[in-house]
């Protein structure tokens, strides 16, 4: 019967053979590096900071924002943007407070409470070309005061710019008839060009003015005085 063989253990030196050796400066093969030190990635690179000049303008801004100083708060952030385009983290939170100063930086218009002064409120809308916004005034005026031909015949010209001829010749009418003088005046009006083709304009023009009682003052819109 053969005998069985038995496997012979490996020598030092073939185990070492296997192993990866790095060479020293010498030439010489120095001893094996683990695995797990070869397979080890070098450290990332750390996050760059923001930049300290614009941490201090912005910290100035928000100081002066929350002294309702808004005027100078958004000089403050306006000048982060300029200075610093590079901080883009921090330009976004700087725009979104910048909006808030300017919001509140802006003064707000009071609105018109007298006739006199919704009178030049709507005076400066239809110069503006802000025809909704006069026509808003004047009809407060007309509520307020039936008569006043003033608001009548800048309602006449905010509603023929508007191209709304019915309203605007009917506001002409009534206008004309409160002041005869508003005929001569419609006559040249340039911002009544968009009446000129309308057979019941004309008619306005031409109809014969009313007897106008002793009481009766004459009363220029007010319109004219401002160009």
């Amino acid at each position: 019967m053969a005998k069985q063989r038995r496997p012979q253990p490996r020598s030092a030196k073939s185990q070492t053979s296997r192993a990866t050796a790095v060479p020293s400066e010498s030439g010489t093969p120095s001893s094996p590096v683990p695995p797990s030190a070869r397979e080890t990635t070098a450290p990332a690179a750390p996050a760059r900071r923001t930049n300290a000049e614009a941490v201090v303008l912005f910290e100035r801004a928000l100081a002066a924002l929350q002294r309702h100083e808004y005027r100078d708060a958004a000089d403050l952030f306006e000048s982060i943007l300029r200075l610093h385009p590079e901080e883009k983290e921090l330009q976004e939170r700087v725009r979104l407070y910048l909006s808030v100063c300017e919001r509140h930086a802006t003064p707000r218009e009071a609105s018109p409470q007298t006739l006199e002064e919704r009178l030049y409120a709507s005076t400066l809308a239809l110069n503006g070309g802000h025809y909704d916004q006069a026509i808003a005034h004047l009809r407060l005026v007309r509520d307020e005061d039936p008569d006043n031909d003033h608001a009548l015949y800048m309602l006449a010209v905010a509603h023929a710019q508007r191209g709304e001829h019915a309203a605007a010749i009917a506001h002409l009418e009534r206008a004309i008839a409160l002041n005869p003088e508003n005929r001569g005046l419609a006559r040249r009006d340039p911002d009544l060009e968009p009446l000129h083709g309308d057979e019941a304009f004309r008619q306005a023009l031409d109809a014969p003015a009313p007897p106008r009682g002793p009481s009766s003052a004459v009363r220029r819109p007010l319109r004219r005085l401002m160009r």
